[in-house]
């Protein structure tokens, strides 16, 4: 009972006119940004931090939560009609969908990877429904050390689900604890790392960070990449599926929609996890597998559900614990501080309206991501061949005017520029920037839990491995991390990254 009648609560928090409105545009911005590829969904979060500052908590949340799952739903789009993928969890799609696409069955792919979207999206949603409140009130009971332990455990789950090299991933966590650490000593009040910069002393702004490492960085990587993108099919005849269409779709669509869900409450990544999973598993049950790579609506089917549910799973651990399971949490962190809330299990019981309220606007988002999108294909079609050149100079300007609206600090333009060069340097290394966005994030958290812990505990390091939680979580960390380290998973890992890349 308690459940519906939060849900209802949450409804007529979501069904308002100006939160209808934000959830509105952020599936279009999100599709949009997922149409176009290079952009992303972190790089546009990123850049828009600063005017959600302006927003009510509640819209400001449903608009960036629409644009993550909007992005999902558009960058399949890409991936089915131009055989390159939107975003990086839409990769395994391309493989199958592109090739419908070139046999007539550009409708039929693109119907099923909005049937399996929407379905996933609103198993997702109840799944959040069901279980964030229960976990909730264990976090509650979380003292300093179990939430230092959590934060270990996030992180280590960072490294273990990046691609590529496990060192690379350490690094870049290590990075990004070391950035967080810039500012003004917690409890002592004095400057670290400041270098004598006076507008470093509250810390490095966290917009800028963002936007330089995911949005600055990811349009140089586009303009040295920039080429024509040729449209497989301008025109779709048919776009619902046959009969015997959907009866094929049911078993990849559950089995899609579970995977994901389990998959996108990991840290570091789970969505696009998801969809490479999926795409495994529909491969080995198939009693035709020959046909996957040559147009297998499971291979549609499946890793669209599974990277749409991962994308919206992965809320539970940000609105029960505070933990970002991925880099766009990370970012809905950021706009909940903007917002003077504190990330955790308090906000949903200090302020259900708003948890509700999120949870209730990702069904009505999914909703109107089918009954709008599937008239629009032929607007996001004429919109593939926009010239990535004719874009970047406009997200630029965006870019720079966000960020200075945030603190009127010119210092922060000069931190943009350098985390974009950083992070493209980085990409060039291969290293990924959402160990290190992850890090910077948690790692004042994990400094103030690790020293609010010794200080109960009189100085006793023990604490950490006395406290049952506390250990418990610490084994599963060291447990992990070896696995990572075991030849056949660091072989499995290169492989992945070599695909998504690809």
């Amino acid at each position: 009972m308690d459940l519906l009648s939060n849900l209802a609560l949450g409804f007529g928090v979501a069904t308002s006119l100006a939160n209808l409105a934000f959830c509105l545009i952020g599936v279009i911005l999100g599709t949009l940004i997922g149409v176009l590829p290079g952009i992303g969904a972190t790089a546009t979060i990123a850049m828009l931090l600063p005017i959600t500052f302006q927003l009510e908590p509640v819209s400001s949340l449903i608009m960036l939560a629409g644009i993550y799952y909007g992005a999902q739903y558009g960058g399949s789009t890409t991936a089915i009609l131009i055989n390159m993928p939107g975003e990086s969890s839409s990769a395994v799609t391309a493989i199958d969908g592109y090739q419908m696409a070139r046999k007539g069955r550009a409708g039929t792919a693109l119907a099923t990877a909005a049937i399996g979207s929407f379905f996933a999206g609103t198993v997702a949603t109840f799944l959040v429904a069901i279980f964030a409140p229960p976990l909730t009130a264990v976090a509650l009971k979380f003292g300093a050390a179990e939430y230092f332990s959590l934060m270990v455990m996030g992180l280590v789950m960072s490294v273990a689900l990046a691609h590529g090299s496990v060192l690379k991933a350490l690094g870049m966590v290590v990075l990004g604890l070391l950035l967080g650490l810039v500012g003004t000593d917690i409890y002592t009040g004095a400057p670290r790392f400041t270098m004598g910069i006076t507008q470093f002393s509250d810390g490095l702004n966290f917009v800028a960070v963002a936007v330089g490492v995911f949005g600055i960085a990811e349009i140089l990587r586009n303009l040295e990449d920039e080429h024509d993108r040729e449209v497989m099919t301008r025109t779709i005849n048919r776009l619902f599926p046959t009969r015997e269409e959907l009866r094929a779709m049911i078993g990849p669509i559950l089995r899609g929609t579970g995977i994901g869900s389990v998959l996108g409450i990991l840290p570091g990544g789970g969505a696009i996890l998801a969809s490479f999973a999926s795409y495994t598993v529909e491969k080995k049950l198939s009693r035709t597998p020959e046909e996957f790579g040559h147009g297998a609506l499971a291979g549609v089917a499946g890793p669209e559900s599974a990277n749409n549910a991962g994308a919206q799973t992965s809320f539970i651990p940000l609105l029960t614990l505070g933990i970002p399971a991925n880099p766009v949490m990370a970012l809905m962190i950021g706009a909940m501080i903007i917002q003077g809330i504190v990330p955790g299990p308090n906000v949903v019981t200090e302020q259900p309206e708003l948890f509700w309220g999120i949870v209730a606007s990702m069904w009505i988002g999914n909703l109107m991501l089918v009954v709008l999108n599937l008239p629009l294909i032929g607007l996001w079609v004429k919109l593939l061949t926009v010239p990535y050149f004719v874009l970047f100079p406009i997200i630029m300007a965006m870019c720079s005017i966000g960020v200075y609206s945030v603190a009127s600090n010119p210092y922060d333009l000069f931190a943009v520029a350098f985390f974009g060069l950083l992070g493209y340097v980085l990409s060039k290394l291969r290293c990924e920037p959402a160990p290190l966005l992850l890090g910077f994030v948690l790692g004042p958290l994990l400094e103030e839990n690790l020293r609010r812990a010794m200080i109960l505990s009189r100085g006793d390091p023990t604490t950490f491995v006395t406290r049952p939680i506390s250990l418990g979580l610490l084994l599963a960390s060291l447990a992990v991390l070896a696995l990572v380290f075991l030849p056949q998973i660091r072989k499995r890992r290169d492989e992945v990254f070599t695909e998504t890349d690809a």
